[in-house]
């Protein structure tokens, strides 16, 4: 029988040598947060923790625990039929639960037995998330940011994509928070993750940046939708090098009227994001708004939501921000479209080398 346990902090930049990283949670627990591309093979499913736990409870820890064996040998049992038989004898899985226990240790006895070498994370989950928040700092601060500033509409988050197509590397937040960052930003088809995951996803994305090339990020709050960036990343963002992107008025109507087209074609969903302003912006003004989106009048709706909303806390909340603001490079597409920020992009992969 091979089994070893490893600690999380060791654990971390070995993570990619495993042949699987097998979390033995419940499919709740994993959904809330696991390893950077674990799998789940739960020892007890959601349903069965409830059912070992009111037997705990109500009945005796002994009884819970024998029903709770039983269902862990079958699950294993399962796991085993489904997605071991093909397995070579050479393979490395790495297994954790939620603090290293029984669920873990039960599957790694198993596996290890039939010959696999196995691998248990000491402390689990748990201790890989400590791990992880005390790494932020370190993985954050080997790296070099461009911080890519500009009002609503201005075509940040296209930039970013066309920077990405020219081969930079970039850290694009808001595809990872699942969210636009402002009132109309939350994806109705693409619920925001836990904060834990988005810690995860963060971590994960930036242990795969090369630190002797810059990094382009999108000049966030520290919120994004119900998401907080992890404070290391922020206070490195706003001590960075920025960029100031520009785009006409006109041109940024249009590119928010594509960008959030959806609003477009359901205006009582764009009404009810409208309502979170009616404190800032007065009830009135707000059902003005609502008014003529509902008659179709998105136009003249999205550019007073730019010039009466966003833009004038925009430079002064910047300035206060981001400390190189004031130095920042103008750059500027011909226009909104994927062309002129593929060439823009292009012409700033040039220029950092």
């Amino acid at each position: 029988m091979t089994v070893h346990t490893l600690g999380a902090a060791d654990a971390l930049p070995l993570l990619d040598g495993f042949d699987a990283l097998i979390d033995a949670r419940s499919e709740g627990e994993f959904a809330e947060d696991h390893l950077p591309g674990a799998i789940n093979w739960p020892s007890l499913n959601n349903e069965e923790r409830r059912i070992v736990g009111t037997l705990y409870k109500q009945v005796s820890p002994f009884e819970a625990q024998k029903r709770g064996a039983a269902m862990v040998a079958a699950n294993i049992a399962r796991h085993i039929e489904r997605e071991v038989m093909d397995k070579p004898r050479h393979w490395k899985p790495l297994i954790y639960c939620w603090r290293g226990g029984k669920r873990s240790n039960s599957l790694a006895l198993v596996l290890g037995q039939i010959g696999f070498r196995v691998t248990v994370l000491e402390g689990g989950y748990k201790a890989f998330r400590a791990a992880v928040l005390q790494d932020f700092p370190a993985r954050v601060n080997r790296l070099h940011y461009w911080v890519i500033c500009g009002p609503t509409g201005s075509g940040k988050t296209r930039l970013l994509q066309a920077l990405a197509a020219a081969g930079a590397q970039v850290l694009d937040l808001e595809a990872l928070a699942s969210h636009r960052s402002s009132v109309l930003g939350l994806l109705p088809d693409q619920p925001q993750p836990t904060q834990k995951r988005f810690d995860t996803l963060v971590w994960s994305a930036l242990r795969a940046l090369d630190p002797t090339r810059p990094v382009f990020v999108e000049s966030e709050s520290k919120k994004v939708g119900n998401l907080t960036v992890p404070a290391p990343l922020i206070d490195a963002m706003r001590a960075s090098d920025c960029l100031r992107l520009e785009l006409s008025d006109d041109e940024r109507v249009a590119l928010l009227l594509e960008d959030y087209d959806l609003f477009i074609r359901d205006a009582e969903l764009f009404c009810s994001r409208l309502d979170a302003l009616a404190e800032l912006r007065g009830k009135a003004v707000v059902e003005s708004w609502k008014t003529r989106a509902r008659a179709g009048q998105f136009e003249p709706v999205v550019r007073e939501l730019l010039t009466q909303h966003y833009d004038p806390g925009y430079a002064g909340s910047t300035r206060r921000n981001f400390q190189k603001f004031e130095d920042a490079k103008i750059i500027a597409p011909k226009d909104r479209s994927a062309g002129a920020m593929a060439e823009l992009a292009l012409k700033m992969v040039r220029e950092a080398g």
